[in-house]
């Protein structure tokens, strides 16, 4: 649950996580099955990330302190995240123009998305103002993990313009403290620039990411955002992105309104 709100807001607390259990041919991929000479590496990815999706098929997730590097090493190893590959995704039409998630790359991304977290209101929530290396901290968290959380830049008409974090929201600590489904997926966002603020922008790209999510992960029944109640404006823009109001719950830092866009009601909000 990295930040505490999805349009201007958030917090760079990630220390806790939410893990699966592996099977043991999984594992034994581990040990045994890295890439090496005259070994098909596309059918090493292929088995892990099969793997990994019938065991959460077949057991679900549990939630346990993150005791062991595996999937810090593995996900990585195999190419894959537990996104079923954002970076494939491809544009989106939606009523602001053509959108696309493009995950964020360190070394060409970083000034941008740190003179952001620099803006007073951005900061305010997101908590990352300061040299370029707390963005880079927190951004590296996410990349260098398991790919559970995938950073993005949003890019309207080919001109980067937002920042979002997509992140399976059953197996992070969110899931603690709402009746998590497996493969719920969470998204926080952030408008760069003040311009695209106030005048619908976010509702149109929060829809249109919502039904990205849903159209591109069909194990994914409903996409999950935390706003904080106090953001009145960030309330507003996810009703009229198509979510609904759930529940208030009490997260660490803040009181979060738990807000829903469910696959079995996309077509009628």
């Amino acid at each position: 649950m990295p930040p505490t709100d999805s349009l201007v807001t958030g917090t760079a607390d990630s220390e806790d996580t939410l893990d699966l259990q592996l099977p043991a041919d999984f594992l034994a991929l581990r040990v045994t099955g890295e890439p090496g000479a005259g070994q098909d590496t596309g059918a090493a990815q292929n088995a892990g990330v099969g793997a990994v999706q019938n065991a959460e098929a077949a057991q679900g997730v549990e939630a346990v302190q993150d005791s062991s590097p595996v999937w810090g090493t593995v996900l990585p190893l195999l190419g894959g995240d537990l996104l079923d590959q954002v970076a494939e995704w491809g544009p989106t039409t939606t009523a602001a123009g053509e959108f696309q998630l493009r995950p964020v790359r360190l070394d060409r991304d970083l000034p941008l998305i740190s003179q952001w977290m620099n803006d007073p209101a951005v900061a305010a929530f997101w908590e990352l103002a300061g040299p370029a290396d707390v963005t880079e901290a927190h951004l590296a968290a996410q990349l260098t993990g398991d790919g559970r959380s995938v950073p993005c830049l949003g890019v309207l008409d080919g001109t980067p313009m937002s920042y979002w974090e997509l992140y399976r929201a059953d197996l992070d600590p969110l899931a603690r403290h709402y009746p998590a489904r497996p493969h719920d997926t969470g998204l926080h966002l952030l408008l760069g620039d003040v311009a695209d603020r106030g005048r619908g922008v976010g509702s149109i790209l929060l829809r249109a990411v919502a039904d990205l999510v849903l159209d591109r992960r069909p194990a994914c029944t409903r996409v999950v955002a935390e706003p904080d109640v106090r953001n009145v404006p960030s309330l507003a823009a996810f009703l009229n992105a198509g979510f609904r109001f759930s529940a208030e719950v009490d997260l660490p830092g803040k009181r979060a309104a738990l807000m829903l866009r469910d696959r079995s009601l996309r077509s009628l909000l």
